[in-house]
């Protein structure tokens, strides 16, 4: 009923700069709050950045300055702006969006696929 892709994903130097983007297409009655997740080989899965339906904004404590998360509810889309990268924050990145069926319903948490984010000299 829905998918959510994620493209975006690179290797870049440390410095540079990478934005992510996730869409969503399928059926559904609302997207409530969406997000990035990150998880490193060896390291359990952390919330990066999430957005709520009115704008919202909550970061991660080593992001913050340097990702800035955006919608655009016309376009079902989650953006992930990442600056000034670390390599450190090499991971699969993991859109999420919390989408209710239909009206009533209890929203549900939605994965997407995963785009590497590679950051190396």
């Amino acid at each position: 009923q829905v998918q959510l892709v994620e493209s975006g994903g690179g290797l870049v130097q440390p410095g540079g700069s990478l934005r992510l983007s996730c869409a969503a297409s399928g059926s559904w009655f609302s997207i409530n709050a969406m997000g990035w997740y990150r998880q490193a080989p060896g390291k359990q899965r952390e919330l990066v950045a999430a957005i709520s339906s009115g704008g919202l904004t909550t970061y991660a404590d080593s992001v913050k300055g340097r990702f800035t998360i955006s919608r655009d509810n016309a376009k079902n889309t989650v953006y992930l702006q990442m600056n000034s990268l670390k390599p450190e924050d090499t991971a699969v990145y993991y859109c999420n969006a919390h989408i209710s069926a239909a009206y009533g319903d209890y929203d549900r948490a939605h994965w997407g696929q995963g785009t590497q984010v590679t950051v190396s000299s």
